[in-house]
């Protein structure tokens, strides 16, 4: 059983930064994928971010270009670096996680299917 655990939310200016870190325990050590959800106010449930173990990386519409997907293995974490934010980023957000290392790149393209393993949560708040 997986464990995701998010911090590095706050809040910031339009234009600011902010990085986002997730300690993850529990995954298979070659055989996964990760990334990052979001949910904003008016809008469904979003995936914006994927990477899995073979250094696959993918993005949203949304994010591309201003966020930035990373993962340091010695440490297990999974970051998401956001730049260049936007009021319309404000919301809250998820580590998620799969066994199949090819499934979160297929939710983030279709928009379908379900993560096996989320993280509590973390709140952004970008102020205009």
């Amino acid at each position: 059983e997986a464990h995701l655990v998010e911090s590095g939310g706050g809040s910031v200016q339009s234009g600011g930064s902010l990085r986002l870190a997730c300690r993850a325990s529990g995954l298979s050590d070659s055989n996964y994928c990760m990334g990052w959800y979001r949910t904003t106010p008016g809008k469904e449930r979003e995936s914006i971010a994927a990477t899995d173990t073979g250094g696959m990386k993918q993005y949203s519409e949304s994010v591309k270009g201003r966020f930035s997907i990373s993962q340091d293995n010695a440490k297990n974490t999974l970051y998401l670096q956001m730049d260049k934010l936007t009021p319309e980023d404000t919301g809250s957000y998820y580590c998620v996680a799969h066994n199949n290392p090819f499934h979160c790149s297929h939710v983030l393209v279709t928009g379908r299917g379900e993560m096996a393993y989320w993280g509590q949560g973390t709140q952004v708040t970008v102020s205009s």
